[in-house]
């Protein structure tokens, strides 16, 4: 399996998850499941079958995280040479001429990416653009509704 690249930040949001869920969540499904028991007939005892359900959406969430976390290359940008490009993990200020906005972005990892938040995701199309560039140049981004044009105006290596 190929490395899947994450920020320090986002390595540490999965193993968050991964001590609540094996800490928190396991447990309180094991107590539903013996609790279910007590009541008699499993064969018609829906909270029996809901807990056995529940205990295979944590046990299946615990195996992803620590299938990722085993496979990830965890990637400090503050301890990245990048020479002032753009690159894994960084802090971008763009301009988009098309609209006269600003915006920011982190580039982070599949699982980190949220746009709403301005993490998106090393794959995206903005991400591929910029990927390279410093800062006062121009990356072009492909788009359903045409090009846009982002202006670099500050990297940072947060």
């Amino acid at each position: 399996m190929t490395k899947i690249p994450l920020t320090v930040r986002g390595a540490e949001k999965l193993r968050e998850e991964l001590n609540e869920l094996k800490s928190i969540a396991r447990p309180k499904v094991i107590q539903a499941i013996a609790e279910a028991r007590a009541h008699g007939d499993l064969k018609e005892n829906a909270e029996y079958h809901a807990a056995r359900e529940q205990q295979g959406f944590v046990e299946a969430r615990i195996k992803e995280i620590e299938g990722k976390l085993s496979h990830a290359q965890i990637i400090d940008v503050t301890k990245l040479n990048a020479d002032g490009r753009v690159v894994f993990g960084c802090t971008i200020e763009v301009y988009e001429e098309e609209s006269d906005e600003e915006h920011r972005f982190q580039i982070v990892g599949e699982d980190e990416a949220d746009i709403k938040r301005g993490l998106i995701s090393v794959s995206s199309p903005i991400a591929r653009a910029l990927i390279g560039k410093r800062a006062e140049e121009v990356a072009v981004v492909d788009t359903p509704k045409g090009s846009r044009h982002l202006e670099i105006l500050q990297v940072r290596y947060e």
